[in-house]
């Protein structure tokens, strides 16, 4: 019986309605233990006539077992899995301990737990039920809510049931997700339920308002806190309710009333509280091997008192009767009920859960289950990742007797813990296995392991130094470790530029130089490393030559992809700084490819980076927006944190400047917080991009001005501010001071040699050079950059010579140029400079279209081009985070919005002219 809950009830049957008819949603129902949550989703299930109900309850002894709620809820689907692409397939199927392989990315696991809901779907209407979602093991949770999040159009319902207020810390998977707190009943309500309830029978009324005052309107104890005690003690002054947090008081009330059973059902309970799974066959087996005499009066008992049923599944009357079952045994009681259960789990089918049992039995230090523990914590990660093999390490070190072996597999639990996302306890585990006598290489270990921890914590400013000093440590004790420390030490300290503590790129390239040499032939990295060595201790020009054996190394198409995951993104930089459009083209579209065939999402972000700052220069404005939204999905979906340097050059290069300005406020603020340098060389490069593009010459050679002046050389992000310091300073005057912006520029370009370098040269060369060479100079950059892919210089190019023309008098050719100009902005969306060229012609340039109508989001956008390479609904869902169902409702309104019926018309339709982001007019 449900009393009032109007409001709940309001919003359940509202997201029911919805799911009935196409939509789908998520809802979290907060509150404490006992406040109703449970009882409003048997009103779920009972009101969900038609529709399919997949419902589950996690448990707190499964919280260290990765998936294990998840396989609850996905195994009635499992039938369906060759219906999901591949990598799904083949990631749940890991999870799920189906099949071998290497540990599933949990995201790739959360689409596929979302195709096989939107699938489920197609029959009817699917609502998924959790209950007591706070003991989710932490893998479960974030896949749950990650597909909790993405859920759109697949006729889905998903309803979770926690304890904890809409921004509990305990379960961070779920905080955002649309919220209804659950609050206790009206007085005048909570004395209706009091008075029907049959268990209580007669009850004096000064004792009805002490237990009504006492409860809070929770209707759980209204119900509980009574049984058991007398008539006498009711009629009285009921006196026995103690200080006590209310669940604590219900489990109070529930040990009251198994006072009254016998020893051999308090028993049977116990081992049914001690079994996650509700497994009835494992339960009386292992009631079996404990030698307790139950019977079918036993299990009869139990569940007409309300205990416990035993049918399919053991079910417990309530959450908290289960835990107070449990904390009511002696520990020693708890022990042996475990091992009996160990016993009595498959040793094959459910190696991890017997494992786990056999860890929970012991009551002492134990080599051999922390033996067998470390042993399956490699199998926890291949089906769980990191996160579970963290909780089988870190029970294998508490129950390991040798104080050595016990830190060493501290520190090992701690890695684990820091790549599952919880560095701080991972910093708790690096400080207990430090606490022990570790070896001096174990030391270099935790030092290192420290470094990574504190850069997902306190972001980059002291990570160069902590990561130099561990590479130092390591360096006579495993050489190859040594180097690969170096490498992220440069990558650190590239990203802490000046704002680094007590180690520059300099620093780091002056003690990775000293490392005995790998034996030849050098792995990609290892020539990566020698480069960039010799770059940042001789200088740009010497390191050019040094590295590009390492480019040539990452375009190998035999390079092994865990090698190309983890460095292909300092090589795309490399490719980048030395203007090799060509490499950088290749590299790019490479490493993003990989990345997503991998299902490598925290790598992701990376590669999606680097290819969108070759679009830019490459001039595919429309493509790097669609990939910055996928960015955005990736964050939104995963909360990998990206931040905003490539979205705010993006926008500069756009001309959105109002854009521009919010993005820069925002990433100045992000990188001073997190100690990250390149935030104001990427703000002062975008916001100097923009400026000259506006004509505010002034404000662009103040922001190149503070761009260019780090004291360490950082490739592009010297360069090209340097090439924006050099127009802006022409443009008002500073002759001088551009002269010395070309001067340094000069050094670096000259040493790449490529077209690109030297086209951009000789086009910042033009605007310096006196008449009698400007000409030819400026010709020269048009040349040179005609034989690249970097569009943006090259229309530049064009606008620059156009308006010295057209200042000689030259106007038809000028004509001809500033043309060529405005057509190559126009067509790149580079609206800011277009408007320049536009100036120059006698026209007002290009104007954002203000028609909404039939104009697409950035989204639909994105479908569209996707749909137009060819790619399935499927593969589509995959690439943008969302299930198949999701991109089928898209793709109706975009053909309504388009007037066309197939994707066969959507392949003749005009893009630029449908999308919102992109569409223009001239006037």
């Amino acid at each position: 019986m449900l009393l009032d809950r109007n409001v709940e009830r309001a919003a359940l049957d509202q997201l029911l309605a919805a799911v009935r008819t196409g939509e789908s949603g998520a809802l979290v129902l907060r509150g404490e233990a006992g406040i109703g949550k449970t009882a409003l989703l048997d009103y779920v299930a009972a009101r969900a006539s038609g529709c399919r109900i997949v419902r589950v309850i996690a448990v707190e002894a499964e919280q260290e077992l990765a998936f294990a709620a998840l396989h609850q809820i996905c195994a009635p689907m499992l039938d369906r899995l060759d219906r999901l692409p591949d990598p799904q397939r083949r990631a749940l199927s890991i999870a799920f301990g189906l099949s071998a392989g290497s540990p599933p990315d949990r995201f790739v696991v959360g689409l596929a737990v979302l195709g096989l809901l939107s699938d489920l779907a197609r029959d009817q209407p699917v609502v998924c039920l959790v209950d007591d979602a706070q003991w989710l093991d932490a893998a479960s949770a974030q896949v749950l809510g990650f597909a909790a999040r993405r859920v759109r159009a697949e006729s889905v319902a998903m309803i979770l049931a926690a304890r904890g207020g809409p921004e509990d810390s305990d379960l961070p998977e779920l905080v955002g997700l649309p919220s209804l707190a659950v609050a206790g009943l009206s007085d005048d309500q909570a004395r209706k339920l009091l008075t029907a309830s049959a268990a209580i029978g007669r009850i004096d009324d000064r004792v009805l308002d002490r237990l009504i005052a006492e409860s809070h309107g929770n209707p759980l104890a209204l119900l509980e806190l009574p049984r058991g005690f007398t008539p006498a003690e009711l009629a009285g002054g009921f006196g026995l309710l103690s200080a006590a947090t209310l669940p604590r008081r219900i489990e109070e009330s529930y040990r009251r009333q198994m006072a009254a059973l016998s020893p051999s059902a308090r028993q049977v309970l116990l081992v049914a509280a001690a079994e996650p799974t509700g497994d009835p066959v494992l339960v009386w087996r292992a009631v079996d091997r404990l030698g307790i005499e139950a019977d079918n009066s036993v299990s009869a008992a139990l569940t007409e008192a309300g205990f416990v049923e035993f049918d399919g599944t053991v079910r417990f009357r309530h959450p908290l009767l289960r835990s107070a079952v449990y904390q009511s045994a002696t520990a020693a009681q708890r022990q042996r009920v475990h091992a009996a259960l160990a016993e009595v789990t498959d040793h094959v089918t459910d190696a991890d859960r017997r494992v786990w049992q056999r860890a929970l039995a012991a009551g002492g230090v134990s080599e051999e289950v922390a033996a067998e523990l470390e042993k399956r914590a490699g199998h926890a990660q291949a089906r769980g990742g990191p996160a579970a093999a963290a909780a089988f390490l870190e029970r294998a070190a508490e129950l390991t007797p040798d104080p050595v072996r016990r830190g060493q597999r501290f520190l090992a639990a701690a890695r684990a813990k820091h790549e599952a996302g919880m560095p701080h306890a991972g910093l708790r585990l690096v400080a207990m296995a430090d606490a022990g006598p570790l070896d001096e290489l174990s030391h270099a270990q935790a030092d290192l392991l420290r470094a990574h921890i504190a850069f997902v914590i306190n972001g980059g400013r002291d990570i160069p130094a902590l990561l130099l000093k561990a590479a130092q440590r390591l360096q006579p004790l495993d050489a190859v470790l040594a180097r690969t420390t170096y490498l992220e030490a440069m990558r650190a300290a590239w990203y802490a530029a000046d704002l680094a503590s007590n180690a520059t790129l300099r620093d780091i390239a002056q003690a990775a130089s000293v490392v005995p040499a790998a034996t030849p032939p050098l792995s990609p990295a290892g020539l990566l490393l020698q480069g960039l060595s010799v770059r940042h201790t001789e200088g740009f020009a010497a390191g050019v030559p040094m590295l590009r054996p390492a480019l040539s190394a990452f375009l190998d198409p035999e390079l092994p992809l865990d090698e190309a995951l983890q460095w292909s993104w300092f090589a795309c930089l490399t490719a980048l700084d030395h203007c090799d459009d060509d490499a950088a083209e290749v590299l790019t579209d490479n490493f993003l490819r990989l990345a997503r065939e991998a299902g490598a999402v925290a790598t992701l972000p990376l590669a999606m980076t680097e290819r969108i700052i070759v679009l830019i220069l490459t001039g595919d404005l429309a493509e790097a927006g669609a990939l910055v939204e996928e960015l955005d999905n990736v964050f939104q979906g995963t909360g990998i944190r990206c931040p905003a340097y490539t979205t705010q050059l993006l926008s500069a290069w756009a001309g959105q400047e109002g854009r521009t300005a919010e993005l820069v406020a925002a990433s100045l603020a992000d990188a001073d917080r997190r100690g990250e340098g390149l935030g104001a060389i990427t703000s002062g490069w975008a916001w100097a991009v923009l400026c000259n593009g506006l004509g505010s010459f002034e404000d662009a050679l103040d922001a190149a001005r503070k761009a260019s002046a780090s004291s360490q050389e950082m490739g592009i992000l010297t360069w090209a501010p340097l090439v924006e310091l050099v127009v802006a300073a022409s443009r008002v005057g500073r002759t001088e001071e551009a002269a010395a912006a070309l001067r340094r520029l000069s050094v670096m370009t000259q040493a790449c040699g490529t077209e690109w370098a030297l086209g951009v040269e000789a086009l910042c060369r033009a605007l310096l050079s006196d008449d009698e060479t400007e000409e030819d100079t400026y010709r020269e950059a048009i040349e040179r950059l005609t034989r690249t892919r970097v569009r943006s210089h090259l229309a530049r190019a064009h606008l620059y010579f156009g308006e010295w023309l057209w200042q000689g008098g030259h106007h038809d050719e000028a004509r001809k140029h500033l043309r060529t100009a405005y057509d190559m902005f126009g067509e790149m969306g580079m609206d800011a400079f277009a408007t320049l060229a536009a100036g120059n012609l006698g026209f007002t340039g290009r104007k954002r279209s203000d028609e909404s109508s039939g104009q697409l989001t950035m989204q639909e956008t994105q479908i569209v081009r996707l749909a137009r390479d060819g790619l399935s609904n499927v593969e589509i869902a995959a690439r943008l985070f969302i299930s198949p169902r999701t991109v089928e409702w898209h793709l109706s309104k975009i053909f309504h919005k388009l007037g066309i019926t197939s994707r066969r018309q959507l392949r003749r339709s005009n893009t630029s002219a449908t999308a919102a982001s992109t569409s223009t007019s001239t006037s």
